[in-house]
């Protein structure tokens, strides 16, 4: 079969943060430190998954963390209206990541069983844990459940042809990759596997985590699926926007052609 286009859209960044919102045992807390957010396109023909769904404005006031971009708004330039989609790869149920699961009605969630009993279950207890999810996107994520629209998987599992997810846990109790076969290789998504290149260069976790130790191996994990480290794409680094080319609008990068410069190594 043929290999996928991926495509990384941009539809909110937060840049009144520091270094300390970003790592563990980093030297210089105070320096600031931007964060992108972003969802993934997935390409084949006529074939589309998408990976992620962003959140909408609602959410977006109650966090008081604002959007440049409705979800399905920022899908337009690919012509994709949101009854087209049909296939969802939720990396993991935080409030960034499946806000916008309600905006999409015909669409199968592929997630980690791990990752909805981590939602729904005792850990929730827990002010700090809970405190990235969203009782609605959780609800949404059980009402597909209950009308037959969710694919659990458990570890290493395909989805399609060259499209693998794979759980490394760490930041979310049930958190995965997604490994793509592109032109340029095998490329990694890492999702919040690895919020930032630094993470993975520097082995420098991120602050909010559920196992540390799952967080540290993920990073080895990441290495392995991918063809070769530049095609590890981190979560929420800006730096994406800068190693890989413009897309087919101003918030769409092109990732499976490669980058056009030279990652950090």
């Amino acid at each position: 079969m043929s290999d996928w286009e991926v495509h990384a859209v941009k539809y909110a960044d937060r840049n009144a943060r520091t270094r300390a919102d970003s790592f563990m045992f980093d030297d210089n807390h105070d320096a600031p430190h931007p964060m992108d957010y972003f969802m993934w396109v997935l390409k084949r023909g006529a074939e589309v998954i998408l990976v992620d769904t962003g959140y909408d404005d609602a959410e977006a006031a109650e966090r008081g963390r604002p959007i440049r971009m409705n979800p399905v708004a920022s899908l337009l330039p690919f012509g994709i209206a949101p009854e087209d989609i049909t296939q969802i790869i939720v990396t993991h149920l935080h409030y960034d990541h499946a806000g916008g699961l309600h905006l999409f009605p015909n669409a199968k969630l592929h997630m980690q069983a791990a990752e909805m009993a981590y939602a729904t279950g005792p850990c929730m207890c827990h002010d700090t844990l809970r405190m990235p999810f969203s009782a609605g996107h959780i609800c949404e994520a059980l009402r597909r459940l209950y009308s037959g629209q969710v694919i659990f998987h458990d570890g290493d599992a395909q989805v399609a042809d060259g499209v693998t997810v794979h759980r490394i846990g760490g930041h979310s109790r049930g958190l995965q990759a997604v490994r793509v076969r592109t032109m340029s290789g095998w490329m990694v998504l890492a999702s919040d596997a690895a919020h930032f290149y630094e993470n993975l260069t520097d082995r420098k976790p991120f602050p909010i985590v559920v196992d540390l130790e799952d967080m540290l191996n993920g990073f080895d994990t990441l290495a392995r699926l991918a063809s070769r480290h530049e095609l590890i794409v981190p979560g929420h680094d800006p730096l994406v926007t800068q190693f890989f080319a413009q897309g087919i609008a101003d918030h769409i990068w092109r990732l499976d052609t490669g980058p056009i410069t030279e990652c950090l190594s």
